[in-house]
Order: structure tokens, then sequence, then C-alpha cells
């Protein structure tokens, strides 16, 4: 099974923050895991923090492919296609 375009397409920006979640950080909320945008590196929550941040950026930007931002995953998602690669 081959990567999805998107996937294979994504970019590697650099995080817009390391020190969390940016917009729990801005209205002090907390987070699980952290999630980086391949498109414009914007650091976001996962769906299982309370607020869900990366996939309300995907779905406000529409920027496919996120990557783990946590430490020793490399993995990465593609929401459109739903593929992880």
């Amino acid at each position: 099974m081959s990567a999805c375009e998107h996937i294979v397409t994504a970019q590697d920006p650099a995080a817009r923050t390391s020190d969390g979640c940016e917009e729990c950080l801005a209205m002090g909320s907390r987070w699980v895991h952290l999630r980086r945008c391949l498109s414009c590196g914007h650091i976001g929550c996962c769906d299982s923090s309370p607020n869900k941040h990366a996939t309300a950026h995907f779905k406000e930007s529409g920027h496919p492919v996120i990557a783990s931002f946590e430490p020793g995953e490399s993995w990465r998602w593609c929401y459109v296609d739903e593929v992880i690669g």
C-alpha cells in the first residue's frame, strides 16, 4: 500500500511554537498530545484532547497533513484520505 499524494508531497515547516497547542495556550486550556500541520507549522492538540485543535485547524484551513509533534514519533496523518504514513 502506497502513501497518499498529500503525504508524499507534504512540506516540513518549522513549528510555529514549541510551547504547546497554540489555541490551548491562548485560552489557558490543557491538551493530551500535539500535532504539527505540514502546510504551515501550526501546533494543535489531538482528538483525545478536550478541544481537538489540530482537526479544527484542518477544517478551517484545508491543510491536509499533520505529523505527530511528540518526541520519538514520526508518523503523518492525511485528513483528506484518512491514511497514516
